[in-house]
C-alpha cells in the first residue's frame, strides 16, 4: 500500500484496549457519506477490534458486532449513510469485490475495510489508511494514520496538528 509523498502521514502509541478505543470513537465522529478507511495491519492486531469499537461508538456500547470474516461484509444502517464493514482477506482479486456491493458502498456509504490491499487499484483515491501493529505491552499499540485524497487536510481533526 502506498501514500502520495505529499499526504500527511502520523505515527501513535495506543497505551492500552481503552486508547484504541478512543481513537476509534473520534474517527467514528468524523465519518461521512463516502468516506473509505482501511484497516490494515497483520493477523490478530487489533483491526476487528478497532472496527468494533468504531461502530459501537455509533450505534450504542451493547451492540454485538461480529467479525465479517466469514459474511465478507456487514451492514449497518446509520442516521447519516449506511456503514459497510468488509473483511477482504479472503478475496483472490480484487474483482471479487463487486460481488460484495463495494461500488455502492463507495458511493453513498461509509466503508470500513479490513485487509484494504486485497482491492489493489480499487481502492479510492480518497481514504484514509489505519495501520495497526503490535506496541511495548499487550493491549499496546503503534498505529499509522496516512490521510489520501480529501483525507490530507482531515488527519488533524482526528490526532491533532501533532
Amino acid at each position: 500500500m502506498t501514500v502520495d509523498a505529499g499526504d500527511p502521514c502520523r505515527e501513535l502509541t495506543l497505551a492500552d484496549l481503552r486508547a484504541t478505543q478512543a481513537l476509534a470513537g473520534r474517527l467514528a465522529d468524523l465519518l461521512a457519506p463516502g468516506d473509505v478507511v482501511g484497516l490494515a495491519g497483520a493477523l490478530g492486531v487489533g483491526k476487528t477490534t478497532f472496527a468494533r469499537a468504531l461502530i459501537r461508538h455509533l450505534l450504542g456500547p451493547d451492540l454485538e458486532v461480529p467479525s465479517p470474516t466469514f459474511n465478507l461484509v456487514l451492514i449497518y444502517d446509520l442516521p447519516q449513510a449506511t456503514l459497510w464493514h468488509f473483511d477482504l482477506y479472503r478475496l483472490k482479486a480484487p474483482a471479487e469485490a463487486y460481488e460484495l456491493g463495494i461500488e455502492e458502498a463507495f458511493a453513498d456509504g461509509i466503508s470500513l475495510i479490513e485487509w484494504p490491499e486485497q482491492l489493489g487499484h480499487l481502492l479510492p483515491r480518497d481514504h484514509l489508511l489505519v495501520t495497526l501493529a503490535p506496541g511495548a505491552g499487550a493491549e499496546a499499540r503503534r498505529v499509522r494514520l496516512a490521510g489520501a485524497g480529501n483525507w490530507a487536510g482531515r488527519l488533524h481533526w482526528l490526532v491533532g496538528s501533532g
